[in-house]
């Protein structure tokens, strides 16, 4: 877990947990109720990531999960088809780290290397010990990796639907992306035609087949081809060989690097 979750390269799977977790109708409704996803994103993001950070490179007794949960217990409210959510129930909770989970799993198996079927084990069993640090209910949580990907496989084909939420987390794939606070209607100009394409092919293809449909994403068999020569690509091993030759900081994200030093 420590070494793919805190990777750099892991914009290339775009906004794939996000996504995922807001197409849980009582998550994605939580967000729509209670957070500063549509007016600032980046602030959202900025505020959310640092202590899940903390809390898979911090040790056992001194990481930020608790923090974490405590976050979530003033999120809940009505569904609009009656019923009430609340962040903390622990199917929902479990669900959002879930997608943290596979992210790792996505992300080192199609841009880093095939991963066997002990190493998908080994990352699933350390996600447990994740899931620990949060002091939450474990009843969701499946025992082994087999099934796990048989919770993934039901959630996905059974749970998940078009939330307003995960729809508009993706629009940009569609309508090109906002230009970012701090950055000049100039330069966006200048960069936009080249980021836009780039986002929406790392957003689409970073994507499970039936999310896009879901959502209505457009994706064409070619496209397909392109984005898996792109990820067979960054699997070679002389791709592999040269990023694990950059320097730490390079490599990893601050938290990771501080969890490593400490370790």
């Amino acid at each position: 877990m420590w070494r793919y979750f805190g990777d750099n390269r892991m914009f290339l799977i775009g906004p794939r947990p996000a996504v995922l977790q807001n197409m849980l109708a009582e998550l994605g409704q939580g967000v729509l109720d209670h957070s500063v996803f549509f007016s600032d994103t980046a602030a959202r993001v900025k505020r959310s990531l640092p202590p899940i950070f903390k809390t898979v490179y911090g040790s056992d007794d001194d990481n930020t999960g608790q923090q974490v949960r405590d976050f979530h217990h003033e999120i809940k409210g009505d569904m609009p088809s009656g019923g009430r959510y609340h962040a903390l129930d622990p199917d929902t909770y479990f669900w959002a780290h879930a997608t943290f989970v596979e992210q790792v799993l996505y992300f080192a198996d199609t841009f880093v290397k095939r991963l066997s079927d002990e190493e998908k084990q080994q990352i699933y069993l350390e996600s447990k010990t994740w899931y620990r640090r949060y002091g939450v209910s474990e009843r969701p949580m499946p025992a082994d990796y087999d099934e796990f990907e048989r919770y993934w496989d039901h959630m996905m084909e059974r749970v998940m639907i078009a939330h307003p939420t995960a729809k508009y987390g993706v629009g940009y794939v569609t309508k090109g992306f906002p230009r970012p606070k701090g950055v000049s209607p100039l330069a966006w100009r200048v960069v936009a035609p080249v980021f836009n394409p780039m986002a929406a092919f790392l957003t689409t293809g970073g994507l499970p087949p039936r999310a896009r449909v879901l959502l209505g994403l457009p994706w064409s068999d070619r496209q397909e081809r392109r984005y898996q020569r792109f990820a067979a690509l960054c699997r070679l091993r002389p791709v592999n060989w040269a990023w694990d030759r950059l320097p730490m900081r390079l490599r990893y994200n601050g938290y990771a690097q501080a969890g490593y030093a400490r370790a």
